[in-house]
């Protein structure tokens, strides 16, 4: 178990943001905050084996979406490897008009977007049932917060779990979450606009994800092996195929 600083006492916290902390209700991010009040941090392997939570970026993000600032740094595990573990961030930093997180969804909104986008996912374009795609503001509720009035369906997609996994992690490691906040920024990126972008969080990055589904896995894996054959990884074997074919045409 990692070793634990002095628990983030009551007192040493500024009403408001205690206030913030004592308002929040939602059972997962009231677990993450009474332990750190407790013990001063709470660890990914503590929210697996103590909670059961196996996503712990998702428990932590359930706080930050409070307005609730988290910081993320390592600590040592007594089996001497390095883990994560979420304490509480700059009290300066809390954001307001926050109350209760997360809106729950519009009546109707999942039909509506698959009505517009079909039961795909909008990031790499493989089919699912629309009960395993997840609905995905295009701009981080983290950002941008929810808007409660005049919801558009364009502010939203379906993506598959996979996918939004991806997009939660590169977004959490984008300088525009952590820091500048602006809507117009994550706009113009590629995990709110795959179809149109100029960025990656942030990087110049032109992505291409793609999915090999029923009939197709076999020419998947014939890929797979002749990238083996030529001794390169899947990927940079792909682009070597693409540019062979731009260089014919």
């Amino acid at each position: 178990m990692a070793k634990k600083k002095s628990a983030a006492k009551s007192a040493d916290l500024p009403e408001e943001f205690l206030a913030k902390l004592q308002a929040v209700t939602a059972k997962r991010a009231r677990v993450v905050i009474d332990h750190i009040l407790k013990h001063g941090f709470i660890t990914t392997e503590e929210l697996s084996t103590t909670y059961g939570y196996d996503h712990a970026p998702r428990a932590a993000r359930d706080v930050r979406e409070h307005g609730i600032p988290l910081e993320t740094f390592k600590v040592t595990a007594a089996n001497g490897r390095k883990i994560a573990a979420y304490r509480f961030g700059d009290p300066s930093r809390l954001k307001t008009g926050r109350e209760g997180g997360r809106q729950t969804w519009p009546k109707g909104l999942r039909d509506d977007l698959v009505a517009t986008n079909g039961e795909r996912c909008s990031i790499c374009n493989t089919d699912f049932e629309a009960r395993y795609l997840q609905i995905d503001h295009r701009v981080p509720f983290e950002v941008a917060g929810d808007q409660t009035t005049n919801i558009e369906t364009q502010d939203f997609m379906l993506v598959c779990g996979s996918c939004n996994r991806a997009k939660s992690w590169s977004c959490e490691h984008c300088e525009n979450w952590t820091t500048t906040h602006d809507s117009n920024v994550c706009r113009t990126c590629y995990w709110a606009c795959p179809d149109d972008y100029q960025h990656v969080a942030l990087r110049l990055i032109r992505r291409l994800d793609l999915s090999w589904t029923e009939t197709e896995v076999a020419e998947y894996e014939l890929l797979s092996e002749l990238a083996d054959s030529a001794e390169q990884e899947l990927p940079e074997f792909v682009k070597l195929v693409l540019r062979k074919a731009i260089e014919v045409t």
